[in-house]
């Protein structure tokens, strides 16, 4: 995934939730997009979660898929 895929994720219209799912097997949710940080045109980002007690930092070289809610499967 580049910084650029994802933003179009973020800014989409309407936003949709959606979930980046990580090589390690981790699953990190995004319910809106004041819960992530792009930064620059670098390669990582910051999500917090929906208390803001917890963030992760993520590389996005590490997501292996991005589960948009409600987005239609991809017809292959």
């Amino acid at each position: 995934m580049t910084i650029e895929e994802l933003r179009k994720i973020v800014h989409a219209t309407p936003f949709q939730p959606f979930k980046l799912h990580l090589a390690d097997g981790r699953t990190i949710s995004v319910p809106h997009p004041d819960f992530i940080a792009i930064g620059g045109q670098g390669r990582t980002v910051i999500v917090t979660t929906q208390e803001e007690t917890l963030w992760d930092l993520v590389d996005l070289l590490l997501v292996t898929d991005v589960e948009v809610e409600g987005a239609a499967p991809a017809s292959r």
